[in-house]
């Protein structure tokens, strides 16, 4: 079948049957993430902002192929989820801003559509990578440039990118070592590659038995993705369970005040706090110490605090009621994020992390954070989710906060689309966003406080204990199926049977002669009796190291453990 000019019919076919394609193989596109850690999402993400983007299409009343280009890249931009998902919108980006303003597309405006969105993705990538994603869009659109300048059916254009981009999908392996170690191709470019074939099939009427079966919605396939993440860890425990009832925070001004008496000691405030409750939180600076605390007497803390400056900031909780209202009502994940909404301003700074676990989302309120947003591995937000974030904040300026380099795009895209200035502090882990938290000073201007933030992070190393669901070998390091890995900044240090040797040995490796304090963050799959065994082995390592232990109930990640 020949097609000379792509229609608004034609479009919306190539649109819908990609987003199918994608849908019906996201997972096995995550099935070639590198890392062996049970959060390989990229099938997901892509899928996901590419269904957001089909639901702008389908949902448009344009009858140009030019606006139904527009309305897709913002359905991507909007929807986009992940690094994979944010570079994906820029090629349909680049792709608009060619066509735009056509009725319908030749030959030769597919292939200079196809050309600008490769243009548009190079540019929106600080450091491109050969051997992903980008590469195998390059690859697909020369071929299309080429078939173009031979022949006037688009049929034969798309099926040349389609065929380009699977030789360029076979080809990432040799441009990008870790690829050919783990065996298997680049994640990014699997997935642009079901969209090029879902454009060829659409044009050519080739028809697949998987495009009859039925596309979830985004709500639909968000609500799979996030069924197991959703389990409230609350209603496992009992009201009656709760040692210490009121969730105590306190910000102090250090020296002022008419109560002040005694100098303030790190040591010493952190050692008479952690016998008056648990899940003791303290940080300080020269000028601010803040604390989060679970006691039964959060007078006694505000009373303690003032001894040493004056109170510029108070919250107390009682988790009991708190408890009690969760059992009733049994909170869908959206009110959860709503009840981590530290306090909303109309004015000055607004500060927005992003994690998942509830007892995460408490830490980083006790640290200043504004608004906590639910997500991190497998749970990456969209840029849309990120942008009402700023906009429930409702401050005058606000900081990001991803704590994962997944999410650094989506955040990034937000921050240009947002309606107040925005900073992203491109914290990677937990402990670098807490770490940036420190720094912040709310009496200093924008790009100082995220400068001064993203410097503090350094000061932090990060390890995460996770499972390895298959075998295969990284860096020289031979990984098994079921065995605990310890990844420290990003790189997998070691394996091990045992989660708690794990953990153990990952502290040993991350330590070294300034290390001071080990904070051991406990996830779903960990228990506080087994962080209190990596305490006391850790302390044998290093008897003078200050230990603190937090229940985070973050998935994926049984512990997350910083040195600083």
């Amino acid at each position: 079948m020949k097609v000379t000019e792509i229609t608004e019919a034609h479009f919306r076919k190539m649109v819908a049957i990609s987003s199918k394609r994608l849908s019906n193989n996201a997972e096995f596109i995550n099935s070639l993430n590198v890392f062996p850690v049970p959060d390989g999402d990229t099938g997901t993400n892509m899928s996901l902002s590419f269904v957001s983007g089909a639901k702008y299409v389908s949902e448009s009343t344009a009858n140009t192929v030019g606006s139904l280009a527009v309305a897709l890249a913002k359905g991507l931009l909007m929807g986009a989820r992940g690094n994979s998902g944010v570079i994906l919108s820029q090629i349909f980006r680049g792709f608009y801003k060619s066509t735009e303003k056509k009725d319908s597309l030749n030959a030769n405006d597919l292939a200079a559509a196809l050309t600008a969105g490769v243009e548009t993705a190079y540019k929106a990538v600080m450091k491109p990578t050969e051997g992903t994603i980008l590469t195998v869009a390059r690859e697909a659109a020369r071929a299309a440039n080429k078939a173009a300048g031979e022949s006037d059916d688009t049929v034969i254009v798309m099926a040349a990118a389609y065929e380009a981009a699977k030789k360029a999908l076979a080809t990432t392996p040799d441009l990008l070592p870790v690829l050919k170690e783990v065996g298997v191709v680049d994640s990014g470019g699997q997935g642009l590659t079901f969209v090029y074939e879902g454009f060829f099939d659409a044009l050519s009427g080739n028809q697949r038995a998987e495009d009859d079966a039925h596309q979830p919605s985004v709500e639909e396939m968000e609500e799979m993705v996030n069924a197991e993440h959703h389990k409230s860890v609350q209603s496992q425990l009992s009201t009656e369970d709760i040692k210490y009832g009121y969730c105590t925070e306190i910000m102090v001004k250090l020296g002022a005040g008419r109560l002040v008496d005694s100098k303030f000691d790190y040591d010493e405030f952190r050692n008479h706090l952690n016998t008056i409750g648990d899940s003791l939180l303290v940080v300080a600076d020269e000028e601010i110490v803040k604390v989060h605390v679970h006691t039964e007497h959060p007078g006694s803390v505000m009373s303690y605090g003032q001894r040493f400056g004056s109170l510029i900031k108070v919250k107390v909780d009682n988790m009991r009621l708190q408890h009690e209202t969760i059992l009733e009502h049994d909170e869908q994940e959206e009110n959860k994020e709503e009840a981590v909404v530290a306090s909303v301003n109309n004015e000055g700074y607004g500060i927005i992390a992003i994690a998942s676990g509830d007892g995460i989302a408490n830490l980083f309120k006790s640290l200043g954070a504004t608004y906590v947003l639910s997500g991190g591995q497998t749970m990456n937000p969209s840029t849309q989710d990120i942008v009402d974030a700023i906009k429930k904040v409702n401050a005058q300026k606000v900081i990001i906060l991803p704590n994962n380099k997944n999410i650094f795009l989506a955040a990034e895209q937000a921050a240009k689309v947002a309606e107040v200035p925005t900073r992203v502090v491109a914290s990677r882990t937990i402990a670098q966003g807490m770490t940036a938290l420190i720094a912040f000073n709310p009496e200093e201007q924008l790009d100082k406080n995220a400068a001064n933030m993203s410097d503090e992070m350094d000061s932090v190393k990060s390890g995460q204990v996770t499972i390895a669901v298959r075998d295969t070998t990284i860096a020289g390091n031979i990984i098994k199926k079921d065995d605990y890995m310890g990844i420290i900044d990003g790189k997998i240090e070691l394996t091990n049977p045992d989660k708690v040797d794990a953990a153990v040995q990952m502290v040993e490796k991350m330590l070294d002669d300034d290390s001071e304090i080990v904070t051991i963050i406990i996830g779903q799959d960990g228990t506080s009796a087994e962080a209190e065994n990596i305490k006391s082995a850790v302390l044998k390592l290093d008897e003078d190291l200050e230990i603190e232990i937090h229940q985070g109930n973050q998935p994926v990640y049984p512990y997350l453990i910083s040195v600083e």
